[in-house]
C-alpha cells in the first residue's frame, strides 16, 4: 500500500479526468468541491440517461400486467436482481436471493423485523457494532425488544473494538462468542473512521454456523466487494444512492446456506422501479470503471489528505493514529477522513470551508453511543474528487490555524 499510494495519483490521472467529465452536477460546479460521497454519491451521465429512456419508453408496474411495457419492467426488476448477484461475484446465484428496499437502513431493518426472530430462540445471543452506524445497531435491539415481549430472552453482545485503529478486534470477538452465538452484525467500511474493518476475519472468529450481516452502505460502489469464500457473510445490505444510484433505492443479497430462507414479511407492493432501473445502470458504470481503480484512487486522496492534516497541530484527526503518513505502511483510510479543529466548532468550520468552496459533513454522523460523541467534520470522497481539490482544502484548513 505504501508504494501504491503516492503512485495511484499520478498512474490513475488521466483515466479519472474521463470519468470526472462524466458527472454533469460536478461539471457543472468547478469552482466547488463536492466532499460528502459518504452521505450520497453523484449520479454519471449513464445512469440518468438509463433514468430517462426508462420513464420515457417502457414505465409500467412489474408483476401485474401482461403488455409490452410492464412485461419490459418485470423482466428488468429481475435482471437487475441477477445483476446485484453478479455484482458480488455470488458464487451460488440461483441459491441466493435480492430484495430491493429503499435503502441500508430498510433493508436491516426487514432482516431484523421479518427474518431473525425466527432465527432465535430464548437463551441465544447476538453480537452488535455498537460504534458504528445507528443503522446497524437500532434494528436488532428493535429486534431484542419485540421477542421479549413475547417472552423470548436473547443476550446482545457488544463487538469489541481495537482501541488503537478502530477496527473490530477479532481476538477478543473469538473469546467472546461461543454456540449460543447466532447472528453477528458487521460493517465493511466505517463511516466515521473510513477504516475497512477486515470482516473476511469475522468467519474465524465466529465459527462457521452464526449467521453474518454486512453493512455495504460505505462499500458497495468504493471497492471491490466479493461474496466469495474470503468473506463468507450470509446478508449484504446496501443503499442504492450511496453507489451511484437514484435515492430510494439499495438492495438485500441473502445467500440462503444458515438459518431459514430470507422471505420478506407482508404483501409485496409496487416497487420502485425506477431507482431498480437506476441501480442496474449504476452498477454496469462502476464495473465498467473499475471499484479496484476507484479504490486505488480514493484511497490515494485520503492518504494525502491525513498526511497534510497530521502536521497542522490545530486539528485532531479521529480514528487509526497508525496510519496517516502517505507512506504508513498500515492500512489507509477508505476514503473517508474525520476531523476536528481544537478551537473551531465542527459546525462553524463546515459553514467556513462551504464558504471556500467545500462541501463536507459537521455533525455527530450518526454514530453509536460507544462511538464518537461529539461534532466533527467528515471529508468523503468518490471517484469525481481530484488531487487538487485536496490540496486546496488543506491550505484553507491550514488558513485557520
Amino acid at each position: 500500500m505504501a508504494d501504491e499510494v503516492p503512485d495511484s495519483v499520478v498512474e490513475l490521472t488521466g483515466w479519472q479526468q474521463e470519468l470526472r467529465a462524466q458527472f454533469p452536477i460536478i461539471a457543472g460546479h468547478p469552482d466547488l468541491a463536492y466532499l460528502d460521497s459518504a452521505a450520497t454519491a453523484q449520479k454519471p451521465r449513464a445512469v440518468l440517461a438509463a433514468v430517462q429512456t426508462y420513464l420515457t419508453t417502457t414505465n409500467a408496474n412489474a408483476g401485474r400486467g401482461t403488455y409490452p411495457w410492464a412485461n419490459r419492467t418485470t423482466a428488468l426488476v429481475e435482471e437487475t436482481r441477477d445483476r446485484v448477484r453478479r455484482f458480488l461475484g455470488d458464487p451460488v446465484p440461483e441459491r441466493s436471493a435480492v430484495h430491493f428496499t429503499s435503502g441500508t437502513t430498510e433493508g436491516l431493518r426487514t432482516i431484523a423485523r421479518d427474518w431473525l426472530p425466527g432465527l432465535l430462540t430464548d437463551g441465544d445471543e447476538i453480537v452488535v457494532p455498537v460504534a458504528d452506524h445507528q443503522a446497524n445497531i437500532e434494528p436488532w435491539l428493535e429486534t431484542r425488544r419485540e421477542l421479549a415481549r413475547r417472552g423470548v430472552r436473547i443476550g446482545v453482545l457488544p463487538m469489541p473494538y481495537q482501541q488503537a485503529s478502530g477496527d473490530y478486534d477479532h481476538t477478543a470477538l473469538a473469546e467472546l462468542t461461543g454456540p449460543r452465538t447466532r447472528f453477528v452484525a458487521v460493517t465493511h467500511v466505517h463511516h466515521v473512521y473510513g477504516g475497512d474493518m477486515n470482516v473476511h476475519r469475522i468467519r474465524r472468529a465466529v465459527g462457521p454456523d452464526a449467521v453474518i450481516c454486512l453493512d455495504a452502505a460505505q462499500s458497495i460502489g468504493h471497492l471491490p466487494v466479493c461474496v466469495g469464500a474470503a468473506a463468507d457473510v450470509d446478508f449484504v445490505v446496501f443503499s442504492g444512492h450511496k453507489a451511484m444510484a437514484l435515492p430510494g433505492s439499495g438492495a438485500v443479497w441473502a445467500r440462503q446456506a444458515r438459518g431459514p430462507a430470507f422471505t420478506p414479511g407482508g404483501w409485496s407492493g409496487t416497487p420502485n422501479t425506477v431507482g431498480i432501473a437506476s441501480l442496474a445502470a449504476a452498477l454496469d458504470w462502476l464495473e465498467a470503471a473499475g471499484t479496484d481503480r476507484i479504490e486505488r484512487w480514493t484511497v490515494a486522496l485520503a492518504a494525502r489528505l491525513t498526511d497534510g492534516l497530521r502536521h497542522l497541530d490545530a486539528y485532531e484527526i479521529l480514528g487509526c493514529r497508525t496510519s496517516l503518513a502517505a507512506d504508513s505502511p498500515v492500512q489507509h483510510r477508505q476514503g473517508i477522513v474525520t476531523f476536528r479543529h481544537r478551537d473551531i466548532a465542527s459546525g462553524d468550520l463546515g459553514f467556513i470551508l462551504f464558504s471556500h468552496g467545500f462541501m463536507v459533513r459537521s455533525d455527530h454522523h450518526c454514530q453509536g453511543d460507544a462511538g464518537e460523541r461529539s461534532e466533527s467534520v467528515r471529508v468523503s470522497l468518490h471517484v469525481y474528487n481530484t488531487a487538487e481539490e485536496i490540496d486546496r482544502l488543506l491550505s484553507v484548513l491550514a488558513s485557520l490555524g
